[in-house]
């Protein structure tokens, strides 16, 4: 039986002028420093993309470059950015500055967003103590009731938020479990073939296609059969070509990647031989690290590699992708055909493998073996001892380690443990997450009986 079909959570952005404190709301609501926050306004980030558990309800949360109101850019800049940064979305959060007030270029923003028809949470930013609140009554002129007084710095009413927040999205969509089909998406960036590829695959004399809708906006799930198994192809082909890209707006393509992982159960990386690994490439493959998914890397026009280049090419990507590692590379050319047909092995022994589950007693006679062969290192002049090893998921494989002082044990020796355990379970292509855990000593966590007095 297949796992569930990964489910796809609803998209929230957060647009809004230059230093409003977006990026400071982004951090408050991920609870994390992903995004940089400087007081120079458009300051730029790598991480602009983050998961929101609140609730029990959980959201990925896009944080977006500052909306410039410059008089040359206003009218198109503005617009394009806009819609670059909503067109996923299922809803936004339009932060201005509280102690600022209304702006001419907050006009241009709120007429936009009334025409997408998507939920538009006015968040009003920077109002550190009351006496600001009486600033509020000039943002009621947008007719976006009821406003959201918050202060992200001071972490002021965002519970408020993120209450009627979770209330307008639309419940996590799962697509169908309908086949033992391995669900594919081919990502990357744009003009490095990934059209081509699909092209490519879907026109193989011994591919049957059939189409459908997908589940997610402006994307077609493409169920296929490729020598008798089953896939659906998760369609990227919305990150578009352009060959002059405006200011700031290739880094919201990744957005367009970030639905389609979140919903794939191998991810096919592809890159441009001749480029190599981008800036652009690393951060979509930190998504697909992050997300826990099984990833080929595949290095696209390779007919255009000068012969004696291709060992210093795979070198390059390599050493460029040496955090993914665990995932092939395959060098490849869509427009000729060139290793087009060895995708389909690998991403099936991709998913085999990430689906792997070890017995209790393989796992604890590996660890042994592993914590033998290199010990841990001493942690306040003591041993780390790891107890017993566990696995309670797969796609990925998930193991949970028990151990005397998890807070001992230092990434350098994690990398080790995962490196020897992809070797020891012969699943060098899976994706593993390893989570340390401290064992309870016998009768730690019970109350102790009062001691009775004795009598005098």
């Amino acid at each position: 039986m297949s796992p569930a079909v990964p489910p796809s959570l609803p998209l929230v952005a957060i647009v809004g002028r230059a230093n409003v404190g977006k990026s400071t709301l982004f951090n408050r609501l991920t609870q994390s420093s992903q995004a940089l926050v400087d007081d120079e306004p458009g300051v730029t980030r790598d991480r602009l993309f983050g998961t929101v558990t609140w609730d029990h309800h959980s959201f990925v949360l896009v944080d977006t470059g500052g909306l410039t109101s410059g008089d040359d850019e206003l009218g198109s800049l503005v617009r394009r950015q806009a819609e670059a940064a909503v067109a996923e979305a299922d809803a936004i959060l339009l932060v201005m500055d509280g102690q600022e007030g209304p702006q001419p270029a907050d006009e241009e923003v709120v007429a936009y967003l009334r025409t997408t028809g998507k939920p538009v949470l006015l968040v009003v930013n920077k109002i550190d103590h009351p006496g600001l609140e009486a600033n509020l009554a000039d943002f009621y002129r947008f007719g976006l009731a009821p406003l959201y007084p918050v202060s992200a710095a001071h972490k002021i009413g965002l519970a408020t938020l993120l209450h009627d927040l979770v209330s307008r999205l639309p419940p996590v969509s799962e697509a169908p479990e309908e086949e033992a089909a391995i669900r594919v998406a081919v990502v990357g960036r744009p003009n490095v073939g990934k059209s081509s590829l699909i092209n490519r695959i879907l026109g193989e004399e011994r591919v049957i296609v059939s189409e459908r809708p997908g589940t997610t906006r402006d994307a077609i799930d493409t169920p296929f059969s490729y020598q008798g198994r089953d896939y659906v192809l998760i369609d990227t082909a919305g990150i578009k070509r352009r060959s002059r890209m405006l200011p700031g707006l290739e880094r919201y393509m990744v957005l367009k990647a970030v639905r389609a992982i979140q919903r794939c159960q191998v991810a096919v990386l592809l890159l441009d031989a001749r480029e190599g690994v981008t800036h652009q490439d690393l951060r979509i493959a930190r998504l697909i690290l992050d997300e826990g998914r099984g990833c080929l890397v595949g290095v696209n026009k390779w007919d255009l590699v000068e012969p004696g280049e291709g060992r210093r090419v795979l070198d390059q990507v390599r050493s460029g992708l040496e955090f993914l590692a665990f995932a092939p590379i395959l060098p490849l050319s869509a427009k000729t055909g060139y290793h087009v047909a060895r995708l389909f092995p690998l991403i099936n022994e991709i998913y085999e493998q990430s689906g792997r589950r070890a017995g209790t007693r393989e796992l604890n006679l590996l660890l042994e073996d592993i914590t033998r062969q290199v010990r841990p290192p001493l942690f306040r002049y003591r041993p780390v001892k790891f107890f017993y090893l566990t696995q309670p998921e797969t796609h990925p494989p998930t193991f949970v380690a028990f151990v005397n002082r998890p807070e001992g044990v230092p990434d350098s020796y994690r990398r080790y443990l995962v490196r020897q355990l992809r070797q020891g379970l012969g699943i060098p292509y899976a994706p593993i997450r390893l989570f340390l855990k401290r064992r309870q000593r016998r009768g730690q966590g019970r109350a102790r009986s009062p001691r009775r007095k004795r009598n005098p």
